[in-house]
């Protein structure tokens, strides 16, 4: 019986700690913990490590006629060429659906928009 009431509460600690680490039971995760796993390490605080002209705060989004979710979910898809990055790919990483999905991006692109004003 110790057993059985032992394995339960490990249960519900286990259950209680994904929702904590992923924002939501299910393990369906938020814009702020999708931002955090694919785009933190070049964009933290909402910076740009690569080209500080092109950071995510609304007013170099702006500047680079980046207004709406979409637009995000855009040149995430779809980055260019950035001629002053200094490696042969010249850019930031494309994020194609597999990598990310449409609705995780768009949580992306609102969270950016929300936090980065």
């Amino acid at each position: 019986m110790q057993k059985l009431v032992l394995t339960g509460m490990l249960a519900a600690l286990l259950f209680l700690s994904a929702c904590v680490l992923y924002g939501k039971p299910g393990g369906e995760k938020s814009g702020k913990d999708l931002f955090a796993q694919n785009c933190s390490g070049c964009h933290p605080d909402g910076g740009n490590i690569l080209n500080p002209r092109k950071t995510l705060h609304g007013k170099d989004l702006e500047a680079n006629n980046i207004k709406t979710p979409r637009d995000i979910v855009k040149k995430m898809r779809n980055p260019g060429p950035d001629p002053t990055h200094p490696q042969d790919w010249a850019g930031m990483r494309m994020f194609d659906e597999k990598a990310i999905s449409d609705d995780d991006a768009l949580k992306i692109a609102n969270y950016i928009l929300e936090t980065f004003k």
